[in-house]
Protein backbone atom coordinates (compact mmCIF):
# COMPACT_ATOMS: atom_id res chain seq x y z
CA UNK A 1 0.00 0.00 0.00
CA UNK A 2 1.46 3.56 -0.98
CA UNK A 3 2.32 5.83 1.82
CA UNK A 4 0.66 8.83 1.47
CA UNK A 5 2.45 12.21 0.48
CA UNK A 6 4.35 14.86 3.46
CA UNK A 7 2.23 17.55 3.79
CA UNK A 8 4.43 21.01 4.37
CA UNK A 9 4.24 20.84 8.22
CA UNK A 10 5.85 16.82 8.13
CA UNK A 11 8.22 17.76 5.70
CA UNK A 12 9.05 20.78 7.82
CA UNK A 13 9.26 18.35 10.74
CA UNK A 14 11.38 16.32 8.79
CA UNK A 15 13.69 19.00 8.17
CA UNK A 16 14.36 20.26 11.70
CA UNK A 17 15.10 17.01 12.28
CA UNK A 18 17.85 16.11 9.93
CA UNK A 19 19.32 19.72 10.70
CA UNK A 20 19.31 18.83 14.53
CA UNK A 21 21.38 15.37 13.71
CA UNK A 22 23.73 16.92 11.46
CA UNK A 23 24.91 19.84 13.85
CA UNK A 24 24.62 18.05 17.03
CA UNK A 25 27.10 15.43 15.21
CA UNK A 26 28.82 18.01 13.77
CA UNK A 27 29.52 19.73 17.22
CA UNK A 28 30.58 16.83 18.82
CA UNK A 29 32.71 14.82 16.62
CA UNK A 30 34.69 17.62 14.92
CA UNK A 31 36.34 19.11 18.06
CA UNK A 32 37.10 15.66 19.36
CA UNK A 33 38.95 14.95 16.73
CA UNK A 34 40.42 18.20 16.20
CA UNK A 35 41.47 18.31 19.69
CA UNK A 36 42.57 14.83 19.89
CA UNK A 37 44.72 15.22 16.88
CA UNK A 38 46.17 18.35 18.60
CA UNK A 39 46.87 17.04 21.90
CA UNK A 40 48.73 13.82 20.21
CA UNK A 41 50.84 16.33 18.70
CA UNK A 42 51.85 17.98 21.97
CA UNK A 43 52.04 14.81 23.44
CA UNK A 44 54.63 13.65 20.87
CA UNK A 45 56.31 17.08 21.13
CA UNK A 46 56.99 17.54 24.39
CA UNK A 47 56.72 13.80 25.89
CA UNK A 48 53.84 14.33 28.04
CA UNK A 49 52.15 10.69 27.01
CA UNK A 50 48.27 11.40 27.60
CA UNK A 51 48.26 14.21 28.91
CA UNK A 52 47.35 16.62 26.39
CA UNK A 53 45.32 13.72 24.29
CA UNK A 54 43.30 13.95 27.77
CA UNK A 55 43.17 17.73 28.02
CA UNK A 56 42.02 17.88 24.32
CA UNK A 57 39.15 15.07 25.08
CA UNK A 58 38.14 17.27 27.74
CA UNK A 59 37.94 20.53 26.42
CA UNK A 60 36.16 19.35 23.44
CA UNK A 61 33.43 17.44 26.04
CA UNK A 62 33.12 20.79 27.26
CA UNK A 63 33.21 22.84 24.28
CA UNK A 64 30.50 20.78 22.44
CA UNK A 65 28.37 20.97 25.46
CA UNK A 66 27.78 24.30 25.35
CA UNK A 67 27.56 24.67 21.75
CA UNK A 68 24.58 21.35 21.92
CA UNK A 69 23.10 23.54 24.86
CA UNK A 70 22.36 26.61 23.60
CA UNK A 71 21.51 25.26 19.64
CA UNK A 72 18.69 22.86 21.96
CA UNK A 73 17.36 26.47 23.33
CA UNK A 74 16.86 27.49 19.26
CA UNK A 75 15.91 24.43 18.09
CA UNK A 76 13.01 24.26 20.67
CA UNK A 77 11.72 27.35 19.64
CA UNK A 78 11.74 26.49 15.54
CA UNK A 79 10.16 23.19 16.61
CA UNK A 80 7.45 25.28 19.21
CA UNK A 81 6.63 27.30 16.39
CA UNK A 82 6.42 24.30 14.06
CA UNK A 83 3.89 23.02 16.29
CA UNK A 84 1.80 26.49 16.59
CA UNK A 85 1.56 26.30 12.68
CA UNK A 86 0.55 22.45 12.51
CA UNK A 87 -2.20 23.41 15.60
CA UNK A 88 -3.44 26.65 13.19
CA UNK A 89 -3.61 24.29 10.30
CA UNK A 90 -5.43 21.64 12.08
CA UNK A 91 -7.80 24.42 13.33
CA UNK A 92 -8.61 25.85 10.12
CA UNK A 93 -9.15 23.05 8.03
CA UNK A 94 -12.67 22.41 7.12
CA UNK A 95 -14.26 19.05 9.00
CA UNK A 96 -16.40 16.79 6.63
Amino acid sequence: MPKPPLNDIDRRYGILAFRIVGEFGAAIAAPVVLLALLGKHLDTKYGTRPLFLIAGFALAAALSTLYVVRRTKSFNAEYQALDKAALEKKNKTPKP
